[in-house]
C-alpha cells in the first residue's frame, strides 16, 4: 500500500486529487488542511460557485462512495510541532504539497497580505523540508510550483535547468526566474529551498511548474454536492477561464486586462490529476531534484475570451461583449512564450482527448446551475487590486 499525504486537501486541486486516487486500490490517503482558502475567499467577499460542504461531510461522502477512509488532520504547516507529529504518525511514502496561498492579486493587496503570503508559503515549506529531514529522507516530496516563476523571458523555457556557456566554460544551471508578484516570488524561494535541501539532505523532490488549471470535477465520481471540488470565479482566486465563464453566465462583459495578448500555459483539471499521479508513481532518486513543466497548450487571454464568447452564443444563446480594462498588473502584454513540457510525456503522460472547446461546454453546463451564487458575488469579479500605487 502506497501512503499518500495531501497537504491542502480541502482545496481545488487537493480534494480533486484525493477523489482521483480514491479509484485506485493501491493508495492509502491522508490529508492536512487549515481551511485558509475558505477564509481568504470569504475575506474578499466571494464564495465558491459550487457550494462546498464542511470537511466532515466530505469525508463521510468519500467513505460512502469509495468504501475507505481519508485520515484527515486539521492544522497549519507553519506549526512545526504539529506538522512533525502528523508526518511521523502517518508515515507517508509521498507528500503532495498543495498547501500554499495561491493568488497573485491577494499577495499584492498590502503589506499585511504580502507578509501573510510569505509566512504561510515559505515557513510551511521550510517546516516541511525539516520534518522530512528529521523523520525520513526517503519520502518523495512533490511540490506544486507555477510556470509563473519563469515569467516571460523572451526565449524558450526549459524544464528547470539550462546549459550556459560563458567565457569558454559550460555549466548546467537553474533557469533564471522572473516572477510577476509577491506570490510568485514565494514560489521561487520554495524552489531554491527545496533544491538546496535535496542537495544537503538527500531528499527526493519533484517541483512541478504548473500552468493555469481549469475545469470542474472529473467524471470519476458522481456529480453530487458532497463530492464536488470548489470553483472560484472572483478576481483574486478565480483563474481567467473561470472568471470569463462566470461573467458570461450572468451576462457581464468579459473583462480582458490590457490588450489580452499575454500568453500562458493551460491544462484541464483531469490532466493535472494524471500528471500528479505519474509523478507519484515515478519517484526521483535519493537526492535528486527534478522539475516538470506541466501544461497542455498555451493561449493568449484574448483567445480564451473569444472562445468563451463564441461558445456562449452558439451553445447557450448568451451574447456577451469583450471589454478591455486597464491592466491592474505590471506585465508585458505582448511577448514570446514557449515553455517546454517533455519530461512527463517521457513518463507516459498523454493529454486528454477532450479539447478546450469541449471542456468549456462542460464547465458552462455545470455552472449554469449555480448562476444565483455567481450573481450574489458579482461585485467580487472585477479587479480592485493594482500592482502600482
Amino acid at each position: 500500500m502506497h501512503k499518500i499525504l495531501i497537504l491542502g486537501i480541502d482545496g481545488y486541486l487537493g480534494w480533486s486529487f484525493a477523489l482521483y486516487l480514491g479509484g485506485y486500490d493501491q493508495y492509502e490517503i491522508s490529508g492536512i488542511d487549515n481551511y485558509l482558502r475558505r477564509d481568504m475567499v470569504a475575506e474578499i467577499g466571494s464564495q465558491s460557485a459550487i457550494p462546498i460542504p464542511r470537511m466532515t461531510e466530505r469525508l463521510d461522502a468519500y467513505r460512502s462512495h469509495f468504501h475507505k477512509n481519508i485520515h484527515f488532520m486539521r492544522g497549519s504547516l507553519t506549526d512545526y510541532n504539529f506538522l512533525y507529529n502528523a508526518i511521523k504518525s502517518i508515515g507517508p511514502d509521498t507528500i503532495i504539497h498543495l498547501a500554499e496561498q495561491p493568488s497573485a492579486p491577494y499577495s499584492m493587496i498590502d503589506i499585511h497580505h504580502t507578509i501573510q503570503t510569505h509566512t504561510n508559503n515559505l515557513l510551511g515549506t521550510l517546516n516541511l523540508l525539516y520534518a522530512i529531514r528529521d523523520i525520513n529522507t526517503d519520502i518523495h516530496l512533490i511540490k506544486l510550483g507555477t510556470l509563473g516563476e519563469y515569467g516571460t523571458p523572451g526565449i524558450d523555457i526549459p524544464e528547470g535547468f539550462i546549459t550556459v556557456q560563458y567565457k569558454g566554460r559550460q555549466a548546467h544551471l537553474p533557469f533564471p526566474k522572473s516572477p510577476g508578484s509577491f506570490y510568485h516570488l514565494t514560489k521561487v524561494h520554495d524552489t531554491h529551498n527545496i533544491m538546496f535541501a535535496s542537495k544537503i539532505w538527500n531528499i527526493r523532490a519533484t517541483d512541478i511548474m504548473q500552468g493555469v488549471v481549469y475545469g470542474v470535477q472529473d467524471v470519476v465520481v458522481p456529480r453530487v454536492i458532497t463530492l464536488e471540488t470548489r470553483f472560484d470565479f472572483d478576481h483574486c482566486f478565480g483563474t481567467v477561464i473561470n472568471r470569463f465563464l462566470a461573467q458570461s453566465i450572468i451576462g457581464h462583459s468579459l473583462t480582458v486586462y490590457g490588450k489580452g495578448a499575454q500568453k500562458r500555459g493551460f491544462l484541464p483539471q483531469t490532466d493535472s490529476m494524471k500528471c500528479l499521479k505519474i509523478s507519484v508513481d515515478n519517484p526521483p532518486l535519493p537526492g535528486e531534484y527534478r522539475v516538470f513543466n506541466q501544461f497542455d497548450r498555451t493561449y493568449s487571454i484574448l483567445e480564451l475570451a473569444t472562445a468563451i464568447q463564441e461558445i456562449s452564443k452558439e451553445y447557450f444563446g448568451i451574447t456577451t461583449n469583450i471589454e478591455h480594462l486597464d491592466n491592474p498588473r505590471v506585465e508585458e502584454e505582448e511577448h514570446y512564450y514557449n515553455p517546454e513540457n517533455n519530461k512527463l510525456k517521457e513518463l507516459g503522460y498523454k493529454p486528454s482527448e477532450t479539447n478546450l472547446h469541449d471542456q468549456i461546454i462542460t464547465m458552462f453546463s455545470v455552472l449554469l446551475t449555480y448562476k444565483d451564487r455567481i450573481l450574489a458575488r458579482e461585485h467580487a469579479i472585477l479587479p480592485n487590486i493594482r500592482w502600482r500605487r
